[in-house]
C-alpha cells in the first residue's frame, strides 16, 4: 500500500519553496526553524528524494523538488478549499479593494493568495490608486475596503502597521551627491512625497523632481539606473541600493502609517472576513513584510 503524504508538512514545503528560505517559511506557516527542518527531512524520507539545496543564504529546490512543488500546491489547495466549504460555507461574493501600486507590487499578493486558498469562494478585485484616491474611493461606495499609506500622525482608518523611511541611492552612482538633489518621487498626494521634500526643505537642501511615477518598481529602476534618490519604505529596499544617512546630510524622516480604510455601511462576511486576514497578516508590526534569514 503506497504511503500517505502529510498536507501539513506539504504546506511547509510550498512556503519554503515560495519565500527561498526555511526560516522565513517558519513565519509563514507560524513554526520553529528546526520544526520546518524537521518536516522537510521526514518529507524527504516519504518521496526517497533530497528536496532542497543550500545556494548561499538561500534554499534551492532541486529537480525532484519542483516536480513534487505541483502536487504539493494543488494537494494544498484542496484541502483549504475542503475545509473552507465546511466551515464558512457562507463567505462568498465580491470585495473590492484599493491600493496603491507599492503594495500591489510588494507584499499583497501574497496576502491575497493566502486569503484566496481559505476563502476560494470570494473574489477579490484590485483597484491601484494613490492612498488619496483610494479614500475617496471608500467614501463614495466605489470601494469596499483601502490599504493606504498615513503621514505620521495622520490617521486614515485603522492603523495596521508602522514601517519605517529611508533614503536610498544606487551603489554604483552618486545622485545624491549633486547640487541640486534629483529627486524619485511618488505622486502629488503620497505620505512619502510629502515626507521626503519636507526633510530636505527642514535642512536647506536644494532638491528637483527628476523622475515621478505611482509605481515602487519604476521608482526603484531610477535609483539604480543613478536617475535619482528617493524615499522609500525600509521593506523595499533592494539590491543595487545604498542607504544614505546623517553624514551624508539626509537625516532620519521617521515613520509612516499603513492604514485600512472601510467603506461606511458597505461591511458583510466577505469584506469582513477579507479585512481581518489583512490585519493578521500586515498587522503584525514586529515582524518585517519581508524577514531576512
Amino acid at each position: 500500500m503506497p504511503h500517505s503524504l502529510d498536507t501539513d508538512q506539504l504546506r511547509t514545503f510550498v512556503a519554503i519553496a515560495d519565500t527561498g528560505s526555511f526560516t522565513r517559511a517558519g513565519l509563514e506557516v507560524n513554526k520553529t526553524q528546526s520544526a520546518v527542518s524537521m518536516q522537510m527531512k521526514r518529507l524527504d524520507e516519504m518521496v526517497g528524494k533530497t528536496l532542497f539545496v543550500r545556494d548561499g543564504r538561500s534554499s534551492k529546490l532541486t529537480a525532484d523538488g519542483e516536480t513534487l512543488l505541483e502536487f504539493a500546491r494543488r494537494i494544498v489547495r484542496i484541502s483549504d478549499e475542503a475545509i473552507s466549504t465546511f466551515r464558512e460555507p457562507e463567505k462568498s461574493g465580491l470585495v473590492r479593494i484599493g491600493t496603491p501600486n507599492d503594495y500591489a507590487d510588494s507584499f499583497l499578493p501574497k496576502v491575497f493568495a493566502a486569503f484566496a486558498r481559505t476563502h476560494p469562494r470570494i473574489q477579490i478585485e484590485v483597484k491601484c490608486e494613490d492612498s488619496s484616491a483610494l479614500i475617496a474611493g471608500t467614501t463614495s461606495g466605489e470601494l469596499d475596503l483601502a490599504v493606504v499609506s498615513c503621514a505620521p500622525n495622520v490617521v486614515h482608518g485603522e492603523v495596521i502597521r508602522r514601517e519605517k523611511l529611508i533614503w536610498v541611492t544606487s551603489a554604483r552612482h552618486c545622485a545624491h551627491e549633486e547640487t541640486v538633489v534629483p529627486l524619485a518621487l511618488s505622486n502629488v498626494g503620497c505620505a512619502w512625497r510629502q515626507m521626503a521634500m519636507e526633510a530636505l526643505e527642514t535642512v536647506g537642501r536644494a532638491y528637483r523632481p527628476a523622475y515621478v511615477s505611482s509605481s515602487s518598481s519604476a521608482i526603484s529602476a531610477a535609483v539604480l539606473s543613478g536617475l535619482a534618490i528617493a524615499a522609500i519604505p525600509e521593506m523595499v529596499f533592494g539590491r543595487g541600493m545604498r542607504i544614505l544617512g546623517p553624514e551624508e546630510g539626509f537625516l532620519d524622516m521617521g515613520s509612516f502609517d499603513i492604514g485600512l480604510v472601510w467603506a461606511p455601511g458597505k461591511s458583510n462576511d466577505a469584506v469582513r472576513a477579507l479585512a481581518e486576514h489583512i490585519i493578521e497578516n500586515v498587522g503584525d508590526i514586529n515582524r518585517p513584510l519581508m524577514a531576512a534569514e
